[in-house]
C-alpha cells in the first residue's frame, strides 16, 4: 500500500515505524527538514520538506497515485486543507485526518464529502482520557481494552504474589470461576512472550492478559491480582488539553484537583470546570503536594507537555503516599525505562493512539487495532467473510487453521453471543474474531488469513 504521512511528529513517527515494517510504501512530509533526515536514517522510507497544505509538496510525496493519506501534523487546519486537497484534486481512496479542536469534531458535516472529505478524524487527546477513564474504573489493570462495541474486554494485570492462581496451571481458571468462560491471550514473563496453554503456570509478576465478556471481566481479574480499593480521589497534574478532559469525565464521580502552573490557563478552566478544585502551582512543588494531601490520592496522573514534570511529579507523589501514580511520556525510551518501577504505568501518547490508525490501514476486515505493550505486540479484531472455498478460516476448527508463531484466536462474537475460543472452536462467516499477536512481524500474515480470495463475490 503506498502511504503519505503528513507530520513527522510523536504521532506520525510511530505510524511510520509501524507500517515500514509491514512493507508499504511510505513517504513523510514535514517543513523540518532536520527531523526528517533523523527519521530517513532510521527507517526504509521517502522524506519530502514543505508545507502539508501545499498541493506542490503533495505531489512531490507522490499523492497521485498514493492510496491513503494519514494527515497528523499539529495544525487542524493544515490537516483538513490536505485531506480536501487530497480528495478533489487527487482522488486519494482514504483520507485521515487527526482533529483536536473539539469546534471540529462536534460538527461532523465539516468531514463530509462536499466539505472538507476525511473520512475518519482521530482525537489523541481524547483516545488518551478514554484509556486513562479506563484505569480510573480499574485500578488493579495496566491496560484495559475493549472489542465488539463493547462487549469483550481485554485486561493486562501483574501477577502478585499469594495470588489465587500464582503457582497454578492456567487450567485451573475454570475450577476457580466454573460459572462463565475465560480466555488467557497470551503472558509476558519480563519481555519474553509465552504462548498460554492449559499447563502454562502463573509466575509472580507476570503480565497476564484475560479476555472475557466484559460482563465478566472484573471477577477474572479477582483470580489473578488482589482487588485494590475502589478509587474516590484523583490528583491531575498539567491543566492542558488531556487534563481538561480527564477533569470533565472525572469530576462528577470523583472527587477532583487539578494542579496548572499557567495563571490564564487556570483562570480558563475555572469556567469549563464544575466540581474539579484548581490549584496553581508547580507540579514538582513538594510543599505543594503536601499542603493539598497528596499522600491521601487514590490516583495521581501527570499528564503535562514535559516528559520530566510527569516523572519527577510522580516519582514525588509516589514517595509521599500516594497510592498510584501514572505519566504520560512522549519519549518512547523513557517509557520502557520507567514501566513497572516506580511508576505504575506509564502512558506512550502515540501508541495509544496509533490503534486507531492501524485498524484504517490493515488489509481485510479489521474492525479493531490495539497497541500492546508499547507497540510490541497487537489485538486485533478481523471480521470473518467469504465460505470455505474463499477464506482460509471459515469452517474450521482453530486447531486447523495455520495460525502464526506467537498467534492466538482468543475469542469470537457470533451476533451478540460472546465465545471463548477453544481448539475445536469452528469459525463462521459474519463472526468477530479477536486475535492475539505477540510478535507484530506477523500482523500481515495475521491479515492475509482472513482476506478473502479475489474471486469471491
Amino acid at each position: 500500500m503506498k502511504i503519505v504521512i503528513l507530520g513527522a511528529g510523536q504521532v506520525g513517527t510511530s505510524v511510520a515505524e509501524s507500517l515500514v515494517s509491514e512493507a508499504n510504501d511510505i513517504t513523510v512530509v514535514d517543513i523540518d527538514g532536520a527531523r526528517l533526515r533523523q527519521l530517513q536514517d532510521r527507517l526504509d522510507l521517502r522524506t519530502v520538506t514543505g508545507s502539508a497544505a501545499h498541493p506542490a509538496v503533495l505531489k512531490s510525496a507522490g499523492i497521485e497515485d498514493a492510496d491513503m493519506l494519514i494527515a497528523v501534523t499539529q495544525s487542524d487546519e493544515t490537516n483538513l486543507v490536505a485531506c480536501k486537497i487530497a480528495a478533489h484534486l487527487y482522488n486519494v481512496p482514504t483520507r485521515i485526518a487527526r482533529i483536536r479542536a473539539p469546534q471540529y469534531l462536534a460538527n461532523k458535516q465539516l468531514f463530509e464529502p462536499e466539505c472538507f472529505a476525511v473520512d475518519y478524524a482521530i482525537c489523541p487527546e481524547q483516545l488518551i482520557t478514554d484509556y486513562l477513564v479506563k484505569l480510573v474504573q480499574f485500578p488493579e489493570a495496566l491496560q484495559v481494552l475493549e472489542f465488539a462495541d463493547g462487549r469483550v474486554s481485554l485486561v493486562a494485570v501483574r501477577a502478585f504474589e499469594g495470588g489465587p492462581l500464582v503457582g497454578h496451571q492456567l487450567q485451573d481458571l475454570r475450577k476457580h470461576i466454573p460459572n462463565f468462560d475465560v480466555r488467557v491471550a497470551a503472558i509476558f514473563r519480563g519481555d519474553r512472550p509465552i504462548v498460554p496453554e492449559g499447563t502454562t503456570v502463573v509466575e509472580t509478576g507476570d503480565e497476564v492478559f484475560c479476555l472475557a465478556a466484559s460482563q465478566n471481566i472484573r471477577r477474572v481479574m479477582q483470580e489473578l491480582r488482589r482487588q485494590d480499593k475502589p478509587v474516590r480521589r484523583v490528583m491531575i497534574a498539567g491543566g492542558g488539553n488531556i487534563g481538561l478532559r480527564l477533569a470533565r469525565a472525572l469530576e462528577e464521580d470523583y472527587s477532583v484537583k487539578i494542579v496548572e502552573h499557567d495563571k490564564h490557563r487556570c483562570e480558563e478552566l475555572s469556567t469549563r470546570l464544575d466540581k474539579a478544585l484548581l490549584l496553581q502551582g508547580d507540579v514538582t512543588d513538594e510543599s505543594l503536594l503536601e499542603a493539598e494531601n497528596v499522600d491521601e490520592m487514590d490516583l495521581f496522573v501527570a499528564v503535562t507537555n514535559n516528559d520530566e514534570n510527569n516523572i519527577m511529579s510522580c516519582l514525588l507523589a509516589k514517595s509521599m503516599g500516594a497510592r498510584r501514580v501514572v505519566a504520560l511520556i512522549n519519549r518512547h525510551s523513557y517509557v520502557d525505562l520507567l514501566q513497572s518501577g516506580q511508576i505504575d504505568i506509564a502512558i506512550s501518547p502515540a501508541q495509544a493512539t496509533i490503534g486507531s490508525l492501524l485498524a484504517r490501514v490493515r488489509r481485510g476486515d479489521i474492525s479493531e487495532v490495539h497497541s500492546l505493550r508499547r507497540g510490541a505486540a497487537e489485538a486485533l479484531e478481523a471480521v470473518v467473510h467469504g465460505d470455505a472455498a474463499s477464506c482460509r478460516v471459515v469452517g474450521r476448527q482453530i486447531d486447523q487453521i495455520e495460525l502464526p508463531k506467537g498467534t492466538t484466536i482468543a475469542a469470537v462474537v457470533r451476533n451478540e453471543e460472546v465465545l471463548m475460543a477453544h481448539h475445536d472452536t469452528v469459525i463462521q462467516s459474519g463472526d468477530h474474531a479477536i486475535v492475539f499477536v505477540t510478535n507484530k512481524k506477523m500482523v500481515p500474515k495475521v491479515e492475509k488469513l482472513f482476506q478473502v480470495s479475489a474471486g469471491f463475490l
